[in-house]
């Protein structure tokens, strides 16, 4: 039986919910799971670590929050800032690990990000980068240095109502480059504005095994539920091939490694030995006349550690899980079919370098799969596989805590949705019918619905 077939006969396997065998509520991350719901929830360490990987973990977690400087500087183990970067600090988009907003207007992009790039094809079928700009737009410079230029955002509202009748208001974005510094972009410029995610359970999602995600593929909808849910094939560098994405907004990663040490690069200007070469285009001459931090700027050891420390961060526990507006609104978010994208519970399998994250039942709610959210979210940037309607399921664990780690409820993958009720709202194309679904709730439900991902 093809794993496929396998999984469809058999879809307890992931969509078992969040109960064991006598119904009491089971560990959100197995023996990851951390019980903590105050301000440090996305930080703390997984308790099952091993003391060794534990003592690796704070090394790690100093080195994340660590100020790169520009070189050369007496501090060689952390010079090589730049020439152009967004942030000095891991931390500085990952605040306490968790999720980073979008400005208001008139506010400077402080902690997220906007990719760029011109229609076509670069290395692989990665995105083509911008002549003038690479692919992204980099707000900060060393000394000496023109930055790349100031991205600025305003909003149009997009209203409707719901079938009770209560209105509502969306917020639709649109971000454009002002003062750019090496002369004006293309005008096919394609943007995509990011937010950086919370880095809770990523080990985890590394540890599901591939086909277990590959078996909910089913890109021609054949058992035409409406979601069409499929991998985004990727460029993995260290083995030279492509390799199942999972993570990053459109799954353009596809491992922790792999995505730490690429916003070394791209967010701090700091090289590996997996981005070898500095971020500065033919058309950034001082950009490229300035001197570095070595070769690479951030060692293979303490890349390692970062990418320990990225691979155990814990997931918090659920909360109010008894409450029965809680347990209603579970009820509703399978009724209205958000399970179809958002899988509630799946397992890791093997774990060679962390076995602490071996075999474990998980409810990270999601598929790691690209699914097609409308033209409304549509950044119409393709990555790889990705099309511009299309991005990667976004895990929802520790999404209730969102609020009370970095203080603020922005949602989706530029932040647009000032809460869960508009994260909703903004579904489109394989989310319609579940949209669909929570416009026609009473309010009531939508309280309970809105509850249950509180407890999230």
């Amino acid at each position: 039986m093809s794993w496929a077939a396998f999984a469809r006969a058999a879809p307890w396997l992931l969509l078992s919910g969040c109960r064991g065998s006598g119904g009491a509520e089971t560990p959100a991350a197995g023996t990851a799971t951390v019980v903590d719901a105050t301000r440090d929830a996305f930080s703390q360490p997984a308790p099952s670590l091993t003391p060794a990987h534990r003592a690796a973990f704070f090394v790690g977690n100093s080195l994340f929050n660590r100020s790169w400087v520009a070189a050369p500087a007496s501090v060689e183990a952390r010079d090589g800032l730049g020439p152009l970067f967004n942030a000095r600090s891991c931390s500085g988009c990952h605040f306490k690990d968790g999720r980073s907003r979008p400005p208001v207007p008139g506010e400077p992009l402080r902690s997220m990000l906007l990719r760029v790039s011109i229609p076509g094809r670069g290395p692989h079928g990665a995105p083509l980068p911008d002549p003038i700009y690479g692919d992204q737009i980099q707000g900060h410079a060393n000394p000496g240095v023109p930055a790349e230029g100031d991205v600025v955002v305003s909003y149009a509202p997009v209203r409707g109502v719901f079938a009770d009748g209560q209105p509502y208001e969306l917020t639709k974005p649109e971000y454009r480059v002002e003062r750019p510094g090496y002369g004006e972009p293309s005008r096919s410029l394609l943007m995509s504005p990011r937010v950086a995610p919370a880095l809770i359970g990523l080990g985890l999602l590394e540890a599901i095994p591939e086909q277990v995600l590959r078996a909910r593929e089913d890109p021609d909808d054949q058992d035409q539920d409406g979601i069409s849910g499929r991998a985004n094939w990727v460029w993995d560098i260290q083995r030279g091939a492509e390799g199942f994405g999972r993570f990053g907004w459109k799954a353009e990663q596809p491992t922790v490694e792999q995505q730490s040490a690429s916003a070394f690069f791209a967010d701090l200007g700091v090289t590996s030995t997996l981005f070898p070469d500095e971020g500065c285009t033919l058309a950034e001459l001082r950009c490229k006349e300035q001197p570095n931090g070595g070769s690479p700027e951030v060692s293979a050891e303490l890349l390692r550690d970062v990418v320990l420390y990225a691979h155990v961060l814990g997931v918090p526990a659920r909360r109010n899980t008894g409450d029965a507006l809680v347990r209603d609104g579970r009820a509703l978010f399978e009724q209205a079919g958000c399970t179809g994208c958002h899988v509630p519970t799946i397992r890791t399998g093997g774990s060679r370098d962390i076995p602490e994250l071996a075999d474990q039942e998980i409810h990270p709610y999601t598929d790691l799969l690209l699914h097609d959210l409308g033209d409304g979210l549509s950044d119409q940037r393709p990555t790889f596989g990705a099309d511009g309607r299309e991005w990667r399921t976004a895990p929802l664990w520790g999404l209730g805590l969102v609020q009370t780690v970095n203080e603020h409820t922005r949602l989706l993958h530029d932040g647009r949705a000032r809460d869960a009720s508009e994260a909703i709202l903004w579904h489109d194309g394989e989310a319609r019918k579940s949209r669909d679904a929570f416009v026609r709730m009473s309010r009531a439900e939508r309280q309970a619905l809105l509850a249950f991902l509180d407890s999230l």
